[in-house]
C-alpha cells in the first residue's frame, strides 16, 4: 500500500515536472511565416545568418564556430527552418552538420529546412560556378541546395586579380545546376537595379531573389521596388546597419537609445532592433540576422505577433538618408563593382581574408 502511494506521488511529480518541461519548451517557440518565391517555392520570412565577420586583425573569427553550432541547434529547436550560408563564410560543414543531427534526432526533415549558399569571386566561369556548387554540397553534406546565390557582381582570382567576368557567365553556371537538380532555386546578391535589368534580359531562369543590404538608414526604395514588380524576393543582409555598432560614431542616427526608438519600443513592447526586423518585414523584404545568443536568437524571431502603425512606418523611413554601412571599398575599381565608388582617400588594402581559405571549425576542408 505505502508502495502504491509513493508511485502515485512519484507519478504526479514526474507527470507534473514533465508538463512543466513541456510548457517551458513550447513557451520559447516561434511560428516564422513564408514568403513565396517566384517559382513555387516557399522562403521563411525570417533566417539565421552564419558570417562570423573578420577580427580587428582582419582574419576569419574561426574561433566562434563552436559557438555558432550551438547556436544553429538552438534555432533549430525553437523554431528556425532557414540558414544563410556561403563558400566565402567557410561554415558551410557545419551548417550540414546542425541540419543532420537534427534531422537524425527526429526535430525536423530535410524539406522543413531551407538552405542558401552562394557562389564566391573566385568562381565566376560557368563551369566554375558549377563545380563550386557541387563543392558546396559536398561540404553540406546534402542531396541538394534550396537557393544559390552570386555572391557578388565581381569577378577575381584567388590573388586578387580583376578577371573581369561576365557574370552572365557566372548565372548560366547556376542555371544549369538547376536543371540537373543540385539546387532548387536560384538568384542573386549585391546587383544593382541596372545588373539586374540586363540579367532578366539575357536568362533563362528568372532569379528568385536579390540579396542586398536593406536597413532604416538605406531603404533602396527603388530597386526594392523593382525586384517587387519583378515578382524577386529582396533578402536584407546586415539589417541593422550601423545601429547595433557603437564603434560607428560617424554614422547617422538612430541608435538603439534615440528617443523615436525608445517611445515606440514601449508602444509595442519591442527592442529598436525587433523594430527594424518588423519594418522591413512589413516591406515585403526577408532577413537573416546572426547573432550566438540565444536570448537575441529567440529575439530576433519574436517579431510576428504585432504591426507597425502606418504613421510609425513613416516616422521609420524618415531614417533613410542613403548610408550604406557596409561597403567594400578596396573593390570599387572592380568591374561590376555595383555601389556608388567613395573618395580615394577612403582605400584601403583587401584583406588577404578575402582571396585564400579552407573551410570548417578547424579550416582544414576544401
Amino acid at each position: 500500500m505505502a508502495k502504491m502511494a509513493l508511485n502515485n506521488i512519484f507519478y504526479r511529480f514526474a507527470h507534473k515536472t514533465m508538463r512543466m518541461f513541456s510548457s517551458s519548451v513550447l513557451k520559447f517557440q516561434v511560428t516564422i511565416p513564408n514568403f513565396k518565391l517566384n517559382n513555387g517555392k516557399e522562403m521563411p520570412a525570417l533566417g539565421f545568418g552564419t558570417w562570423l565577420g573578420l577580427d580587428e586583425k582582419l582574419e576569419f573569427k574561426v574561433s566562434d564556430a563552436p559557438k555558432l553550432v550551438d547556436a544553429m541547434l538552438y534555432a533549430i529547436d525553437i523554431g528556425y527552418r532557414h540558414f544563410d550560408t556561403a563558400h566565402f563564410y567557410r561554415m558551410e560543414p557545419e551548417v550540414g552538420y546542425v541540419i543532420k543531427k537534427k534531422i537524425e534526432e527526429g526535430v525536423v526533415r530535410r524539406e522543413d529546412v531551407f538552405v542558401t549558399t552562394k557562389v564566391w569571386q573566385h568562381n565566376h566561369r560557368t563551369d566554375d560556378a558549377y563545380a563550386s556548387i557541387e563543392a558546396s554540397l559536398r561540404r553540406l553534406g546534402l542531396d541538394y541546395i534550396d537557393l544559390v546565390l552570386i555572391h557578388w557582381p565581381i569577378s577575381m582570382d584567388i590573388n586578387g586579380v580583376d578577371e573581369k567576368i561576365d557574370y552572365l557567365e557566372t548565372y548560366r553556371g547556376l542555371e544549369n545546376a538547376m536543371k540537373n537538380g543540385l539546387v532548387k532555386s536560384i538568384g542573386v546578391s549585391n546587383f544593382n537595379l541596372a545588373q539586374l535589368e540586363r540579367l532578366l534580359s539575357n536568362c533563362e531562369v528568372k532569379p528568385a531573389v536579390n540579396q542586398i543590404q536593406v536597413t532604416i538608414n538605406l531603404l533602396e526604395k527603388e530597386l526594392v521596388s523593382f525586384c517587387k514588380a519583378q515578382n524577386i524576393l529582396v533578402v536584407s543582409y546586415s539589417s541593422f546597419g550601423s545601429l547595433t555598432r557603437s564603434y560607428a560614431t560617424d554614422a547617422p542616427p538612430p541608435k538603439p537609445d534615440d528617443p523615436c526608438l525608445v517611445q515606440m519600443g514601449r508602444k509595442y513592447n519591442k527592442t529598436a532592433t525587433q523594430l527594424v526586423l518588423r519594418f522591413l518585414y512589413q516591406r515585403g523584404i526577408a532577413t537573416i540576422p546572426k547573432s550566438l545568443t540565444k536570448a537575441r536568437i529567440l529575439e530576433n524571431a519574436s517579431i510576428f505577433d504585432f504591426e507597425i502603425d502606418s504613421g510609425d512606418v513613416a516616422t521609420l523611413e524618415k531614417f533613410d538618408c542613403g548610408y550604406r554601412s557596409d561597403v567594400p571599398i578596396f573593390w570599387q575599381e572592380y568591374t561590376n563593382y555595383p555601389f556608388e565608388k567613395q573618395k580615394k582617400e577612403f582605400f584601403i588594402d583587401m584583406p588577404e581574408s578575402l582571396l585564400k581559405w579552407k573551410n570548417g571549425a578547424n579550416l582544414d576542408i576544401d
